[in-house]
């Protein structure tokens, strides 16, 4: 049987993956109108006030820290993959973009190790390797003509595999609020610059737009926050594909969106490979999940 706090981290994924797939359709609906350096900038800013009512429950004390410099890197890192990825929800069809953000969890098995000490069996490293196999089958261009989102989305996801996995070396001490307010506070800073030099005019329209993606968004990182630190990111991981479906149906419906066969072949082994690694991951010793860095 699997222990509680794996299956309840399993199932904050899941509902996680769902109200990132709606932030992406957000992002999707907008980006033809705004520059993504504003939409980042947004979703961050307009998250913050959120947390007010965490705030006035907990008092300054929530916000204290031994772990600044964490905080720090996971907001320079995640905002920058953050970028990446709101380009190619807008610049790609929105299964294709769901499905390489999905890449992420093939590197985060192997930044664990390297970082967190968390061991990678034989039939997981099997499986990063199918699941990279579909990778190319979607990255195979089609008529001879490349899109470079697809290059962007890749660097985004192996940049959120990192900052996810740095929720994991913080979650001894923080809260998943408070790891999550953080990433907001710092990120809105670190993406003021590009949103300034990038600026223009807004609508209602749009602000209401970036609010509801705001919202969306920060659900989401609170649900991921908390999942991660239930159970080791390396075993989390498959519980993500549930989005590609829901994304591609949504394409279908929404913007009439068709996948080539490539892509859906890509999806077939991509997800089959989380699947098996779902299976043949073990938890890792719990002396072997936090590694001084």
């Amino acid at each position: 049987m699997m222990p509680n706090n794996f299956l309840m981290g399993a199932g904050l994924i899941l509902v996680s993956e769902m109200f990132l797939v709606l932030a992406g359709m957000i992002i999707k609906q907008v980006s033809g109108e705004l520059p993504t350096e504003m939409i980042v900038f947004f979703r961050n800013l307009l998250g913050l006030p959120l947390f007010i009512p965490w705030l006035i429950r907990n008092g300054s004390g929530a916000l204290k820290t031994s772990k600044l410099r964490f905080h720090l890197m996971r907001a320079g890192v995640g905002v920058t993959a953050m970028t990446c990825l709101f380009y190619s929800w807008g610049h790609l069809p929105l299964a294709q973009a769901a499905l390489l953000k999905q890449t992420a969890p093939f590197f985060m098995p192997l930044i664990a190790f390297w970082w967190l000490g968390e061991s990678v069996p034989k039939i997981v490293k099997l499986a990063i390797l199918v699941g990279f196999i579909g990778v190319f089958l979607i990255l195979n261009p089609q008529e001879g003509a490349f899109n470079s989102g697809i290059l962007i989305a890749l660097a985004g996801a192996c940049l959120g595999a990192l900052a996810k996995v740095t929720i994991r070396r913080m979650r001894d001490t923080e809260s998943p609020q408070r790891i999550v307010f953080y990433f907001a506070f710092f990120s809105a800073i670190f993406s003021s610059i590009p949103a300034y030099l990038s600026w223009q005019s807004m609508t209602l329209e749009h602000l209401g737009w970036l609010v509801l993606l705001a919202v969306t968004s920060t659900v989401a990182q609170l649900f991921l926050s908390k999942a991660y630190g239930l159970a080791p990111a390396g075993q989390l991981a498959p519980y993500t594909y549930g989005s590609v479906a829901i994304a591609a149906l949504f394409g279908w419906l929404i913007w009439g969106e068709l996948l080539g066969i490539n892509t859906w072949l890509g999806i077939l082994l991509v997800s089959s490979a989380g699947i098996v690694a779902m299976m043949g991951k073990k938890d890792a010793p719990a002396s072997s999940r936090v590694k001084a860095i």
